[in-house]
């Protein structure tokens, strides 16, 4: 059997920067780690569990001393803010309840959904549940990707595909997927579609190209140290 392993914690460190950027001492550690799960839990729940659907991708944290400040990736920034940002100062207030921290939230857009393997992987989720064809769905959404201009995609369900009692592997790659490279820029996202039959696993790769060969406006997060980054050759 090969061993597989996280395209994002076998980067993290390197090429990707952390998720949750605090430092503690070691009595508090432990209580901050679950306190960032739980807000990961609660806007997931809050924002891509109901409709309308906000489609976040990714929850970044940082703390200070003062401030707890939540960086939310999203394909629609709008449905987050809401009119006269009404829905944003509502989760503000919701997450300073349940953390009893001041907190702040920033809104990052992203700029192409389908070349985000989270919102990939979510929205091939999504139609599954409304029993969709699975081979014709991962055709479409390789597509898709390699036309917003992915160099490489690979989409993997897993279940019971189609509604049949035996459980299965299916997947779909196009281009190049160098999953061994540090510096290849390999975003993963996975998903569960909730469908009648049962949990269907979907699991995203989409390969960016080398960190060295991106442009500089590519890689950088808006996010103060969230900057993946290419390593230096020695």
């Amino acid at each position: 059997m090969g061993q597989k392993v996280h395209p994002f914690g076998f980067r993290v460190g390197i090429t990707e920067a952390h998720r949750s950027r605090w430092y503690a001492p070691k009595a508090l550690y432990g209580e901050l780690l679950v306190e960032d799960e739980k807000i990961r839990n609660y806007i997931d729940r809050r924002l891509n569990r109901r409709p309308p659907f906000a489609a976040i991708s990714d929850v970044h944290i940082e703390r200070t001393r003062e401030e707890l400040k939540i960086i939310i990736k999203t394909a629609r920034p709008g449905l987050v803010i809401g009119p006269k940002g009404q829905n944003i100062e509502d989760l503000t207030a919701d997450l300073q309840d349940l953390t009893g921290r001041n907190v702040s939230i920033n809104c990052i857009e992203v700029g192409n959904p389908d070349a985000d393997a989270q919102l990939v992987a979510e929205s091939i989720a999504e139609q599954l549940a409304k029993r969709a064809g699975f081979r014709r769905l991962m055709k479409v959404k390789a597509e898709a990707t390699m036309s917003a201009g992915a160099k490489g995609v690979k989409i993997q369900l897993a279940g019971r595909l189609g509604g049949h009692e035996m459980s299965r592997k299916e997947d779909i790659r196009l281009g190049a997927i160098p999953l061994q490279t540090l510096q290849a820029n390999v975003d993963y996202g996975f998903a569960m579609g909730r469908t009648t039959y049962g949990i269907i696993g979907v699991k995203v790769w989409i390969f960016k190209g080398m960190y060295e060969e991106l442009k500089e406006g590519e890689v950088t997060s808006k996010a103060a140290g969230a900057r993946p980054r290419a390593r230096g050759r020695r």
